[in-house]
């Protein structure tokens, strides 16, 4: 008879697939704090409303809220359909004009660069926001760091938008449209040639790719336009409110104090843009209702504004480096304050 064959070799013995196999305990989580939502916000707001609308009434019923009321819904009604139409235009060229087209629009000598390069910001509107980017683009495709700083100072300060927006907002006052474009171009013109003078190659890093690329065209359009929308809106909204409280309840004494001093009176308003940081198609509306300061006070306003703010140094510094930033935007700031003054004794 034959023999049985070998046995077979008996299943797992490890201790440790023994235990794996074993149902593991799910541990609950701990649990978190109830956090506040958009909706119970709202809720909680319009009740808080509801209750308090007879204080609120009274206090809105005064002759300075009132005031202060006016001039801020008249500043936002008159800027936001040139906000709009300056973010629609400025998304359209960032997204369909290709920045090649610039570098072989302009000349090859960065000298002739600068000027052209500026010139070219008359004529494509695009607010600040757009700018930096547009900039940054140029430079990643060869054009002269000069030349696409320069534009980078005159597309949003002298563009069509911007121009018109000036002469709708200072009807008793048409030189202001004349010295806004002068003054801003002789600062993107003499920052071009001071950078190509004075700048060096390790103070500017290579700027990164736009963050619209790879994204379909229709795509980064409407993309660019929701954030432009939103943050110069934004920006738009506390410029008006700045704009109403200094003309309805800061004391008129002081204005006048502010507003007597040539000096004070520009470096008062310079500093405002700054701080301020209004897109360039709604700050001539800011600027027009500052009725206590002179006209070069206000140009001052309206030159530096579009060339360096808060909003503009962060973006700076994002596409081309903190060194960068903390060399362009002093002498940026300090050329535009010369070139308004000198430009205002002029024209106004």
């Amino acid at each position: 008879m034959a023999k049985a064959g070998p046995q077979a070799p008996q299943a797992p013995q490890a201790s440790h697939e023994a235990h794996e196999a074993a149902p593991r305990r799910e541990t609950s989580p701990p649990d978190e704090p109830r956090r506040l939502n958009s909706p119970l916000v709202l809720t909680m707001t319009l009740l808080l409303l509801v209750l308090l609308q007879s204080p609120i009434r009274r206090a809105l019923s005064a002759p300075v809220m009132q005031s202060w009321m006016t001039v801020f819904v008249a500043v936002v009604i008159q800027a936001l359909p040139f906000l709009v139409l300056g973010v629609l235009l400025s998304a359209a060229i960032a997204v369909y004009v290709p920045p090649s087209f610039f570098a072989r629009a302009l000349p090859s000598r960065p000298a002739l660069a600068v000027p052209v390069a500026g010139v070219a910001g008359a004529l494509l509107p695009g607010c600040e926001c757009a700018s930096v980017p547009v900039a940054g683009s140029l430079v990643r495709r060869g054009v002269t760091p000069a030349a696409a700083l320069a534009f980078l100072l005159s597309a949003p300060a002298i563009n069509p938008i911007v121009l018109t927006a000036t002469a709708v907002a200072f009807p008793r006052d048409p030189e202001m449209v004349l010295a806004r474009f002068v003054a801003s171009l002789l600062v993107a013109c003499a920052m071009g040639w001071l950078w190509q003078r004075v700048g060096r190659t390790d103070w500017m890093k290579p700027p990164a790719h736009a963050h619209h690329e790879g994204q379909s065209k229709g795509a980064a359009f409407w993309d660019s336009v929701r954030h432009d929308v939103v943050h110069a809106g934004g920006f738009l909204v506390v410029g008006a409110m700045a704009a109403a409280t200094l003309k309805a309840v800061a004391p008129e004494s002081w204005l006048r104090t502010a507003a007597g001093n040539p000096v004070v009176a520009v470096l008062a308003l310079a500093l405002l843009a700054v701080i301020l940081s209004i897109c360039s198609e709604a700050d001539a509306f800011v600027a027009a209702s500052l009725t206590q300061f002179s006209l070069t006070a206000r140009l001052a306003f309206l030159v530096v504004g579009p060339m360096i703010d808060l909003k503009l140094f962060a973006m700076q510094a994002g596409t081309f480096g903190r060194g960068f930033a903390f060399r362009f935007a002093p002498m940026t700031f300090a050329l535009a304050i010369v070139s308004a003054v000198l430009t205002g004794a002029v024209l106004l």
